[in-house]
């Protein structure tokens, strides 16, 4: 299962709209997630967005999710891996380019 971080932040010109973050709650609020192994969903104290950390089989199951909330937010997507599997993965690189001779 591939894991991936999910950032957003508030579309630019919605500043002025009142009515768009009650729409954007209620949406929010009836929405069921595609991709539906969320491990976090955080949202950020200065008010500008928020992330979430999703793990799934299907990319198309993250596009589905934010594709109904682009109106109002733009997304971010990184597909991560945990750091214990990342580490050898270094090491692997850094011993390749050493054998390398200079």
């Amino acid at each position: 299962m591939a894991k991936y971080v999910i950032q957003w932040k508030p579309r630019d010109g919605l500043a002025g709209d009142e009515a768009a973050p009650r729409r954007l709650l209620d949406v929010f609020s009836k929405w069921t997630p595609a991709a539906a192994d969320i491990q976090q969903m955080l949202a950020r104290v200065d008010n500008q967005g928020g992330l979430s950390i999703v793990e799934t089989d299907n990319v198309l199951n993250i596009l589905r999710d934010v594709s109904k909330f682009e109106v109002w937010l733009e997304f971010s997507v990184t597909p991560v891996v945990d750091i214990t599997d990342a580490v050898p993965v270094f090491n692997e690189a850094i011993d390749y380019t050493e054998s390398i001779p200079k």
